[in-house]
């Protein structure tokens, strides 16, 4: 337990930034305010001079399912380009070094979701970088694909999809078959013997179907277009991740069924086709439309500090380093659904703190000095 005093806070909440003492007991933020003194059992982190940010949220990552050490890719299930059946809950290590790894980057909390080789992979989840509780939230997102990654997996296979046609209209009929299901499990009113043969394939879709959650979708530059045209078809809230070639749209983007942008990663080849077209304006741009925009890893095979080279380059096109810090804290966690508890520092929050030598989305030298994850130091 541990009172924070005398740092530069960016709550990333409707406080703003403040120069206020932050109290954190049993893994929560409990109190924010002036003065406050430690209790008895309580240590007093100095902070002075310092800059105090929540925990990194990255919205799309792969971490403990991609292990970069060779033991296998745990979350790219590469036999049938249709699996919405499966959960990313049973593909990662927790015990993974990359965790570590994040920790190390501020990343206190990922969206880890199944690769982009099938055209629905199955659910994603929202868990901790290390604690004892490390899932935020089950069965958060459903994760889709478009474009060059499906293609490229089963066009060597000689089986569908091999084009562009073929992915939209997969993607479609999920979509239709998931709400034929529902429509026939509502007409057998409970009747067992009337109810559709149980699909945990189609089942995973249904709280798509019913905005529960979002549709996310690997998509770039124009296959952006085709997610979007599906989404308004079946009334379904959608993210769209990587979405380089983004201000392409911008005016289209702001659709009601566009729950958030997650743009990158950037620090990697620029490819031929869907992938050729980098544009962090268009986070700037977006975020000026009330879009919520995001920056993510796609971990772990990105480089270390990857948010910071993605931030810092809108900053350096001219977006407010406050919004830039934005699009991996609160927005992050806005669009992955788990901002009732990450993504920003308020009371009632998770205690997911980081302390910086400086402000991180502006100074290029901001050294990050402690890491508090659950209300513990997790590095210091």
């Amino acid at each position: 337990m541990y009172v924070i005093k005398n740092a530069t806070v960016y709550t990333m909440g409707k406080a703003g930034t403040i120069k206020q003492d932050i109290r954190l007991e049993n893994g929560k933020i409990t109190e924010i305010g002036n003065n406050l003194r430690a209790k008895s059992g309580e240590k007093t982190i100095n902070a002075k001079g310092k800059v105090v940010t929540p925990g990194f949220v990255d919205a799309h990552s792969h971490l403990g399912g991609f292990e970069v050490n060779g033991a296998g890719e745990d979350l790219n299930e590469m036999t049938n380009p249709l699996t919405p059946e499966l959960d990313a809950y049973y593909g990662i290590n927790p015990d993974s070094i990359d965790f570590k790894g994040a920790i190390e980057q501020g990343i206190t909390a990922s969206c880890l979701v199944p690769g982009s080789a099938n055209i629905v992979g199955g659910l994603g989840i929202v868990m901790k970088s290390a604690g004892k509780d490390r899932v935020i939230k089950r069965a958060a997102v459903l994760k889709g694909a478009m474009g060059i990654n499906p293609k490229g997996v089963y066009s060597q296979m000689n089986r569908a999809p091999m084009t562009r046609m073929a992915i939209a209209n997969m993607h479609r009929d999920y979509l239709r078959r998931v709400k034929e299901y529902m429509e026939k499990k509502e007409a057998a009113n409970g009747d067992k013997e009337k109810m559709p043969p149980f699909d945990l394939g189609l089942e995973h879709g249904i709280p798509v179907i019913n905005k529960e959650i979002a549709y996310k979708v690997h998509s770039y530059m124009h296959d952006s277009m085709t997610v979007l045209e599906l989404a308004k078809e079946f009334d379904i809230m959608i993210t769209l991740d990587h979405a380089l070639g983004a201000s392409d749209y911008l005016e289209e983007l702001t659709d009601k069924h566009v729950k958030g942008i997650i743009y990158g990663p950037t620090a990697e080849p620029i490819f031929p086709g869907e992938g050729g077209k980098l544009d962090y304006e268009a986070c700037i741009e977006l975020d000026k439309r009330g879009v919520k925009v995001a920056c993510m890893t796609d971990g772990p095979v990105t480089p270390k500090n990857m948010l910071l080279y993605e931030i810092g380059e809108c900053v350096r096109r001219g977006m407010n380093p406050t919004r830039a810090l934005a699009m991996i804290t609160s927005n992050s966690a806005k669009i992955v659904d788990v901002f009732d508890r990450v993504g920003s520092i308020e009371v009632g929050k998770d205690a997911d703190i980081l302390i910086w030598s400086d402000m991180p989305a502006v100074a290029t030298d901001a050294v990050l000095e402690t890491v508090i994850l659950g209300g513990e130091i997790v590095k210091n």
